[in-house]
């Protein structure tokens, strides 16, 4: 037995338990004192880091396991950079990130040669090195502008964008600097890093994505999935150093690869963020701020000079990187201060670089001391140059980040003003609760302007002991769902004599907008959508989504939009389209609309006058005859999304009928979701004149096709006779 008098109190601590407790207690209340005289969480964890740390009071070693959770941390913040960012504004932005890209390295580039050169009096390769050190920079404020919610926009899309350019030119002159100082830069050097360098994105980019699609359809257990993606982020960065660059790039290509299998509204998405943000990423910032040792800044003025010259070609060169870039793109001043904050911080490449430089020994003195490529004044100085630059940083993104997403909250607030959607997600069987979820989370684009219900109804004719557990294990299921993905929820259990009924009640009783229903195994067999959501669909006129899911949400690869010829005379048209768009856009799917002329220009209408519109592809699709000419184009990775109607109403036609038969039969390898829109003008209480109309019609082009056929019998016997 341990007692308190046999426990090693020594500085610094050697005992696992009271190190792993000491950093979390850091992590709990640095920021929550530091918060409270208006200093970023981030410089919290970093001075305390200083001040626990070997050059302050020597209560902590950066020992091995620190440098382990801090290698995490920051291959987590790469990570989440490319996990989070918006693919389809990434791709509308990548020639905006590759111009800031090349500005926030070139600048720097110049500025820190010259004065290495000149003004410091180091040698070409040392200028060299050290300015491509300053090019380089470190997204260790972007948890700030993530946690307040504006990860994706589009000034942080440019910067993450940039991140990943500069970032890999600095490792990549670092990489010919170290070559040349031992005499490798031949044409094979050369030829080596460019394959070597192709072959890892490559990998990356095409392989990693077959593998996370294969994973995710065979295994939905949560905590597999986590490691999963963990994994993949550690293989990304030992790929990454395979290659003759930083793990960091690895990292950030890994979470730009996996993007679209996590939606960001999902819970693994929730997890991942949560794990990072609590553990991995805060002993990071620790671990910085325990590299620092105030003492050198008092022994001498060089160490001084140089890190106040490196500061300031760092602030200089980044802040007019950033300048030209909000004034080339006609960006807003919160804009551009919050490029600059994220631009600004020094800290992972540049403890790499210097520290590669500081260990390159290039000969000795006559005293036999080493002659270093980057001296101990650089080292020193570029710790100076990260303390000054993160707390930069964390300022300037805390404080732009305020005001843009103030912006965007008074935007939501005058949405949520003009209506509150509250969606109702019907749950049967455990076996569809994740799947149904998962759309749920999806058509909503915010959590805040929407309010969500998940209803379980108990029939009471077979209302059992059993019935009952079964309706709580459900329920359970729901919330967990909801918990993982951060989403709130409102779970109802309800006993009725029907089920139909149970849910129509509660449709009224809570003024619902949408409904998210699934389709039974009975109707399924049966080839329509169950007598149920018949039922339901008869008597009400709000949005419904029937799905149908075959595979995990997040393996699919494209969105399938097949619009009626008459969908767009519907009162809920903009709606569901608008909810289309949140599918595509929370899941990154790309998204293909058949439609005819008139829809086409109402849906890109909607589309354009949307905050973020989205590149759409349309085909042609003139009548619902062509639907099944569609099986041979659909590909079992495909969500099929069919906007249909009720009958009796505005845009419906008699062909629709056959659209739940035909997607259970010829479509059994596909999930698909059947829309019916929110309808309120109905014919059916004026002799079903709608439905007339449509008869005449038919009537009339048969009439056209034998009118036709006679005239072209008359005239070629005619002909005929004439010769």
């Amino acid at each position: 037995m341990v007692f308190l008098a046999d426990l090693d109190f020594s500085l610094p601590l050697t005992n696992p338990v009271i190190i792993f407790s000491l950093v979390l207690f850091i992590i709990l209340f640095a920021p929550i004192l530091l918060n409270k005289i208006k200093v970023p969480y981030l410089i919290g964890l970093i001075v305390a880091g200083i001040i626990v740390g070997p050059y302050g009071f020597n209560l902590l070693l950066r020992d091995s396991s620190v440098v382990l959770f801090g290698t995490v941390g920051l291959l987590y913040i790469m990570f989440l950079a490319g996990l989070e960012i918006d693919i389809e504004e990434f791709k509308k932005n990548k020639f905006k990130s590759l111009l800031f890209g090349m500005l926030t390295f070139l600048t720097p580039m110049s500025l820190g040669w010259a004065s290495s050169y000149y003004i410091l009096g180091f040698t070409m390769q040392t200028s060299i090195l050290l300015a491509s050190m300053l090019s380089s920079h470190t997204l260790l404020a972007y948890p700030i502008a993530s946690r307040l919610g504006i990860a994706n926009s589009k000034a942080v899309t440019i910067t993450v964008g940039g991140t990943m350019i500069t970032d890999l030119l600095a490792l990549l002159v670092l990489a010919v600097i170290v070559g040349m100082t031992q005499g490798d830069i031949t044409p094979r050097f050369w030829t080596t890093l460019s394959v070597s360098i192709i072959v890892f994105v490559l990998i990356i980019l095409l392989v990693f994505p077959l593998i996370a699609r294969w994973f995710f359809k065979h295994y939905e257990d949560s905590v597999a999935q986590y490691i999963f993606v963990l994994a993949m982020v550690f293989m990304g960065g030992f790929l990454a150093e395979a290659a003759g660059i930083e793990a960091i790039i690895g990292a950030f290509l890994t979470g730009l690869a996996l993007n679209k299998f996590i939606p960001h509204n999902s819970a693994l998405m929730n997890r991942i963020g949560f794990v990072g943000n609590a553990i991995f990423i805060p002993f990071f910032l620790v671990g910085v701020g325990m590299l620092v040792d105030v003492r050198v800044f008092f022994q001498g003025i060089e160490t001084i000079k140089v890190g106040l010259i490196m500061t300031a070609v760092v602030i200089i060169a980044k802040f007019l990187a950033a300048w030209f870039t909000q004034k080339s793109f006609k960006l807003t001043n919160e804009e551009g201060k919050l490029i600059f904050g994220l631009s600004v911080a020094q800290a992972a490449a540049t403890l790499a670089t210097v520290l590669v430089g500081y260990n390159i020994i290039l000969g000795e003195t006559a005293n036999g001391d080493p002659i270093r490529l980057l001296n101990e004044d650089v080292l020193n100085g570029s710790i100076l140059t990260i303390l000054i630059t993160c707390t930069i940083s964390s300022l300037v993104v805390e404080k732009a980040s305020k005001k843009i997403a103030f912006r965007i909250n008074e935007g939501i607030k005058e949405e949520n003003e003009k209506k509150v959607d509250k969606i109702l997600v019907s749950v049967s069987e455990p076996t569809t609760v994740n799947d149904l979820m998962d759309v749920a989370f999806l058509i909503i684009p915010k959590k805040e302007n929407a309010d969500l219900f998940a209803i379980h109804i108990v029939a009471e004719k077979n209302e059992t002991e059993t019935s009952k557990k079964e309706a709580e294990k459900i329920i359970n299921l729901v919330e967990e769902q909801a918990a993982g993905a951060d989403m709130k929820i409102n779970p109802i259990t309800r006993y009725d004599s029907d089920v139909s009924k149970g849910i129509l009640y509660t449709i009224k009783e809570h003024e619902i907008t949408d409904v998210i229903i699934g389709v039974t195994q009975e109707g399924a067999k049966k080839h329509i959508i169950g007598k149920t959501t018949e039922n339901i669909l008869k008597d009400n006129q709000v949005t419904f989504f029937v799905h149908q899911s075959v595979q995990p949400f997040n393996t699919l690869k494209r969105i399938i939009l097949v619009v009626n010829k008459k969908a767009n005379l519907e009162d809920g048209f903009q709606h569901w389209v608008e909810k289309v768009f949140s599918i595509s856009a929370g899941s990154g799917l790309s998204l293909i609309v058949f439609a005819n002329e008139k829809n086409r220009d109402a849906i890109e209408q909607i589309n354009q006058n949307s905050s973020k519109p989205l590149t759409l592809k349309f085909n042609d699709l003139a009548d619902w005859d062509e639907f099944l000419i569609l099986k041979s184009y659909v590909t079992k990775d495909d969500l099929f999304i069919v906007a249909s109607s009720r009958e009796g109403y505005l845009s419906h036609y008699q062909q629709l009928n056959k659209t739940p038969s035909y997607l259970s039969r010829y479509f059994t390898k596909n999930s698909y979701i059947i829309i019916y829109p929110e309808q309120k003008i109905s014919y059916s209480k004026l002799g079903d004149l709608h439905q007339e109309e449509e008869n005449i019609l038919d009537i009339l082009s048969d009439g056209k096709k034998v009118a036709a056929k006679a005239g072209n019998a008359i005239s070629s016997l005619w002909k005929r006779k004439k010769t």
